[in-house]
């Protein structure tokens, strides 16, 4: 009998679960009574922590399946706009557009590290101390900031708000302006994270 990833995956955690179990059931059981205590707690703990892997199988084997892609749609050359590279940036990568919205974790990841980029990107535009942050140093922030707002996994609500943000936070002028719109944009990823 040959047995999918999944199951062989649960299989491993199962067991990895029952020898910790029997291995801190007989500790605690030999500390509070000796050998037959421990014994005792042993067995339990084994049988505690195969009936739940065994119980929570389902759970396991959905969680750990892949998620299905998204569908890709086709979208004419002339209807992508490419997102702003920096001029300081001395090796531009390719910029792609997100047609459709990528389904999972995956787009909550790109849109956390954009969320990210941009708010180390703030600060870096507005320090706190006159002489806190290097022209060097925020070059490299603002380039990190573009090529990651230009990420192809990104989803298009995210995408609009980031702009909104890289547009207040580069021309560095009104620090509240800034804040609303990097505020607007941690709106945006969790709005973006809450409808899936």
């Amino acid at each position: 009998m040959t047995l999918s990833p999944v199951a062989r995956i649960h299989l491993m955690i199962t067991f990895v679960l029952v020898m910790c179990g029997v291995a801190g059931g007989a500790c605690f059981g030999w500390l509070l009574g000796g050998r037959v205590t421990g014994v005792l707690a042993a067995v339990a703990a084994a049988l505690g922590a195969g009936i739940g892997s065994f119980l929570s199988r389902r759970h396991v084997a959905d969680f750990l399946r892949p998620a299905p892609a998204p569908e890709a749609v086709s979208v004419p050359v002339s209807a992508q706009a490419p997102a702003p590279v920096p001029a300081s940036d001395p090796h531009p990568l390719p910029v792609a557009v997100a047609v459709s919205d990528a389904v999972g974790g995956y787009a909550e990841g790109v849109a956390d590290a954009v969320l990210v980029s941009l708010a180390t990107y703030q600060a870096a535009a507005f320090p706190l101390t006159a002489f806190g942050v290097s022209e060097e140093e925020r070059d490299a922030r603002r380039g990190v900031a573009y090529r990651v707002c230009a990420h192809e996994g990104l989803p298009q609500s995210v995408r609009v708000s980031a702009a909104a943000a890289l547009e207040a936070v580069d021309q560095g002028v009104d620090a509240g302006r800034a804040h609303a719109a990097m505020k607007a944009l941690s709106l945006a990823v969790y709005d973006h994270r809450t409808t899936r």
